[in-house]
């Protein structure tokens, strides 16, 4: 009966712990598409061209770095709980003074601070996740929470194409007063994990560079994340813009959105389930063969249907990928300093996240053109799948303690 009661109790906790992150991972994504969704409305009431824009794609995604990283070192060292309710409380506040910005300087203010509360929230979603599923169901329970990103991204989307879209303040609005609603919810029933109870924490600097920098798994993953990141944000960021100019109506716009992200909530699913039956290497090869498949569609798709069959390839793997590397990362490091490790991966992607919206902005201001910036994205997908193959074949049969 005992053993019976402590099975239950131990999945009423995986449960309770998927749950919540799941809800903070779908609020993240509507963030996260958020200025995507708005950035038509905002370029227009604070008369912004597209390199301003670039700048205010690129402060959240610049928050995100500092944010992955700090937060997953805290987290090591004062619980994933505490942190991620921190990250929270700052994403929330500061996607509220996004809707009331008055002028561009504040504007990129307040996505900076959003992005690091969105930054410090993810490594610590992952390490909970990862710490409160069983070794079986690791890499199928980081995939379920993390579909919660490109859901969220799909409400945002859905916002846009109800009509939303002027009132660029709205998504912002949404995305500020949930995170600050659910913070009790998180405080009352999300669990600490028992890894971190349990760990032996260790805050030298000289481990720290033993148990990250002293393994090639962990440049390989940095790798990976860095160049699947620069690819993910600038669809997230520019392709709304992309269609615009290209003559599709803001509404075409965001049901390609919306196709991008219902494809990338499917692919993180699908992928994640495949992780556990398919050796790393084979998720890998057909993760990065599916993003420079979709790459093309993008720039070649001359209507609105090839655009949403695009649109969704490129959510299923380009995005999915991205879960896959998420439900990776976790097996490479010891659980003292998981969270580190992680945010730390996470961090490095952030840079090619932030450098993407960049990027694209001055190859377009440059007259390059959207198939142009799609397909120049190509090589940086082959070293990341190259990168993630080889670290496939590496992974460990089980975490480390």
């Amino acid at each position: 009966m005992n053993a019976l009661t402590e099975t239950l109790h131990g999945q009423s906790r995986m449960a309770a712990t998927i749950g919540l992150c799941f809800l903070v991972a779908l609020l993240e994504g509507l963030d996260l598409q958020a200025a995507g969704i708005a950035a038509s409305g905002m370029a227009t009431a604070f008369s912004l061209d597209k390199m301003q824009m670039g700048w205010v794609f690129s402060a959240g995604i610049l928050g995100l770095l500092p944010g992955a990283f700090a937060g997953g070192w805290l987290a090591d060292r004062i619980g994933r709980k505490r942190v991620l309710i921190a990250s929270v409380a700052l994403f929330g506040l500061f996607s509220l003074a996004t809707a009331y910005a008055w002028d561009l300087s504040t504007l990129i203010a307040a996505r900076l601070l959003t992005g690091v509360g969105l930054g410090a929230a993810l490594p610590n979603l992952i390490a909970l996740t990862s710490e409160a599923a069983g070794t079986r169901l690791r890499g199928s329970a980081v995939s379920l929470m993390y579909c919660g990103v490109p859901l969220g991204a799909a409400l945002a989307a859905a916002i846009g194409i109800a009509g939303y879209a002027a009132d660029w303040q709205l998504v912002f609005q949404i995305g500020g007063v949930v995170p600050l609603l659910i913070l009790p919810l998180l405080w009352m029933y999300l669990p600490e994990t028992s890894d971190f109870r349990t760990a032996s924490i260790r805050s030298n600097p000289t481990n720290l560079r033993t148990d990250l920098l002293g393994q090639s798994a962990t440049w390989l993953l940095w790798l990976s994340y860095f160049f699947t990141l620069m690819v993910v944000y600038i669809l997230i960021n520019w392709l709304p813009s992309l269609l615009v100019n290209q003559g599709f109506s803001s509404i075409n716009a965001s049901w390609v959105m919306f196709a991008l992200q219902i494809g990338a909530a499917i692919g993180t699913l699908a992928l994640g389930v495949l992780m556990e039956h398919l050796p790393a290497w084979a998720t890998a090869a057909l993760v990065y063969v599916g993003i420079l498949c979709a790459l093309a569609g993008l720039g070649l798709a001359e209507d609105l249907t090839g655009m949403l069959v695009a649109g969704f390839v490129a959510g299923f793997f380009a995005t999915g990928g991205q879960g896959v590397l998420y439900a990776l990362a976790p097996w490479f490091y010891p659980a003292r300093v998981r969270a580190t490790g992680v945010g730390a991966a996470v961090a490095v992607g952030r840079l090619g996240a932030m450098s993407g919206p960049l990027v694209a902005g001055q190859m377009l201001a440059l007259g390059t053109g959207t198939a142009g910036v799609l397909l120049a994205s190509a090589p940086g997908i082959v070293v990341a799948a190259l990168a993630l193959f080889h670290l496939g074949m590496r992974r460990p049969a089980r975490l480390p303690d």
